[in-house]
């Protein structure tokens, strides 16, 4: 898939489930074999045949020990009860107003938007929830067309936000507070660049709490690898400011790069340990990466949910 670059993208589409729908319809089409095989159905009641109806539904089996026709009648279910969770904090922005690169909250809001269109194509229930030192927005977990148009709306209005500078994030905290908000078993899928002033073992502490409550949690970790990675910045001076608290900083990046290096990947290798440990399914999400980067792990997921 070609990676979108920048929010004039979107208003060229206008509309982001549109959008969501020409991303996982192209993925599918590339597939060998469909992930999809209808949404599940349980049985509810016999009731007598009508004459003239389909005998698809008759029960032969009661018919034999009856001598009457009755007709098996099922009630839909639903398959799977999930929700996105989306960091909204500032260094979400980064890179910030670059047209060459769409900024990790972009890249999350895309990807949130394909995985809606896939839960609502497998007739499953979802969720949003967006924070950063405060949780924003935690919606319901319904499967209707009407919610799902809502959830559009509200990553929507979050892609157009112009009040997401010198926002904090709080992922310990927050993650704590939304695993006590989802009541019910379910995928939580988290797209996050993990970026915190919190003690790290809090953060791990909090990803542990939504496996103690016994949901299935897939984490993408957001990151633009090139340049939060790799730290492949020209040798030159350069101002780097914190998006979340404004504070500047003037160097060199080559006079910092392998100790940035050493102290990032430590990091970031830890919270994949952590992942492992709590079977929490860890995704490496690339800003510039792939898409089935992302769909491919959540397909995974699901399917050992079934």
């Amino acid at each position: 898939m070609k990676n979108l670059d920048n929010i004039s993208e979107l208003k060229q589409f206008e509309n982001l489930e549109l959008l969501a729908k020409q991303v996982v319809e192209g993925f599918i089409t590339g597939l060998h074999k469909s992930p999809f095989h209808g949404f599940s159905v349980e049985f509810a009641e016999h009731r007598l045949y009508n004459k003239g109806e389909s005998v698809r539904n008759i029960d032969w089996k009661l018919y034999g020990k009856t001598d009457k026709l009755f007709v098996k009648r099922y009630e839909e279910e639903t398959n799977l009860r999930s929700r996105i969770i989306i960091d909204t904090s500032s260094s979400m922005l980064f890179p910030y107003k670059d047209k060459n690169i769409q900024s990790k909250l972009m890249f999350s809001i895309y990807s949130a938007a394909a995985l809606i269109h896939l839960l609502r194509k497998q007739r499953d229930a979802v969720g949003l929830t967006f924070f950063s030192d405060k949780i924003e927005l935690h919606t319901q977990t319904k499967m209707s067309s009407v919610h799902s148009r809502l959830l559009y709306s509200k990553l929507n209005d979050l892609a157009f936000n112009e009040t997401l500078l010198n926002k904090n994030s709080k992922p310990a905290e927050l993650l704590h507070s939304i695993s006590d908000k989802i009541h019910k078993r379910s995928l939580v899928i988290i797209f996050s660049d993990m970026f915190s002033s919190e003690n790290p073992e809090k953060l791990f502490g909090a990803l542990q709490h939504l496996k103690h409550s016994k949901h299935e949690v897939i984490l993408f970790h957001v990151t633009d690898k090139e340049h939060e990675g790799e730290f492949k910045y020209q040798n030159r001076p350069y101002k780097f400011v914190d998006m979340e608290t404004g504070e500047t900083l003037k160097l060199n990046p080559n006079e910092v790069r392998n100790y940035y290096k050493k102290t990032s990947g430590e990091y970031n290798n830890n919270l994949k340990l952590k992942c492992g440990q709590y079977k929490i399914d860890f995704v490496q999400a690339d800003v510039k990466s792939d898409f089935k980067e992302i769909l491919v792990p959540f397909l995974l997921k699901r399917k050992k949910l079934h």
